[in-house]
């Protein structure tokens, strides 16, 4: 076993239950991939198609299409993005666990595949903004549902993100985003089995670190690895693939939300320990992220005045899409104005003389609102 500050933290699981669902959660570029792709190689099945593999993710995703394709339908709606740091998107996403539309597609599709399998493995970068509609869906479904929340330095997250999928990402807003996420994420998981990763732990030697994984969960084939297990596996982690390395010194952030950002990792990587008091971390983090909320807030008073400007400068972006329309739209209502009182000067007995059907055509063309 690790010794006991890269053990993960645990809480414990229900053996009995045959239905498990495994739901990997934290920020994107933490090593949500790398765990997930171990779990699968061992038997934790990931319902298909998955996500195709490219180049910011040579080894695979591990992640099914379906459930990326469902959070971010869901995620459109609550007007939410992937990365966001508003502490009040939680409450737009988490109303979703009481919405019956999202409620039935999610329980008809979990019945379909725990009909293939009574061990799933789901992985997403938005699924935390959804773990109450998960964790209600896999009850009612008669599913044992377990979390694991993979811990890697927000730095590196920060970077990684820049590097890979946004380079315009600002300091202050990838930290931002890494607190409301991960401080929500062990929140919402509280009171549930789950268990807490360092990526570094994992890529320096996965196999304690899966088979502590393996106990928390009570999944067997995790908690006892045999050699057709680690042959599996073999090959697939890389201590290579951590690819970006930066520190707290690497970023240009403001005061305050650096000391937030360096209180709540510093929290978050005591709960690996297996001797953390999970309790006075949770309290910890609660103090933490209540400060956030107030940053948060009083730096979108502070900045009222940029997000006026922008939305003026798009209400002035739409007018003048509109305009040629608009300028259109009364000469196309004179030439029908003329072509109808033309049509009015024509003696009665020569328009009879036109079918009826053709005059209907006629009349419905000249009528206001009627495309020219």
């Amino acid at each position: 076993m690790l010794p006991d500050d890269s053990s993960p933290q645990t809480s414990a699981a229900d053996p009995g239950t045959a239905r498990r669902l495994v739901l990997v959660a934290g920020a994107g570029r933490s090593g949500t991939s790398t765990v997930a792709g171990i779990l699968q190689r061992l038997g934790l099945v990931v319902p298909t198609p998955e996500v195709l593999t490219d180049e910011t993710n040579p080894k695979g995703f591990s992640e099914s299409q379906w459930v990326v394709d469902f959070h971010d339908d869901l995620l459109m709606h609550a007007n939410v993005q992937v990365s966001d740091a508003r502490p009040d998107a939680w409450t737009r996403t988490s109303a979703f666990a009481e919405r019956p539309g999202a409620t039935r597609v999610l329980t008809t599709w979990l019945e379909q595949q725990f009909s293939q399998a009574d061990e799933l493995l789901i992985k997403d970068p938005r699924l935390s903004w959804f773990l109450p509609l998960w964790t209600t869906i896999a009850r009612r479904v008669g599913a044992e549902p377990s979390f694991i929340t993979m811990l890697r330095p927000p730095a590196e997250i920060v970077g990684s993100k820049r590097t890979y999928y946004n380079s315009s990402l600002q300091d202050a807003h990838g930290v931002a985003a890494w607190v409301n996420m991960l401080l929500s994420t062990e929140r919402a998981t509280r009171g549930s089995a789950r268990a807490f990763v360092r990526y570094h732990d994992l890529l320096d030697d996965w196999e304690p670190v899966v088979e502590g994984v393996g106990s928390a969960l009570a999944l067997p084939r995790l908690a006892q690895l045999g050699p057709e297990g680690r042959a599996a596996v073999a090959g697939f982690v890389d201590p290579a693939l951590r690819r970006v390395s930066l520190t707290w010194d690497d970023l240009d952030l403001p005061d305050r939300l650096a000391t937030i950002a360096r209180t709540a990792w510093e929290a978050l990587d005591e709960l690996p320990g297996a001797t953390a008091d999970t309790d006075a971390v949770s309290a910890r983090l609660d103090e933490v992220y209540e400060d956030y909320r107030a940053y948060y807030l009083e730096s979108e008073m502070v900045s009222r005045s940029s997000v006026i400007a922008v939305r003026q400068a798009q209400e002035r972006a739409r007018q003048a899409a509109e305009a040629p329309a608009a300028a259109a739209a009364p000469a196309a209502t004179g030439l029908r104005a003329g072509a109808a009182r033309a049509a009015r000067r024509v003696p009665a007995p020569v328009r009879r003389l036109v079918p009826a059907s053709a005059r209907a055509r006629l009349r419905a063309r000249l009528s206001p609102g009627t495309r020219p």
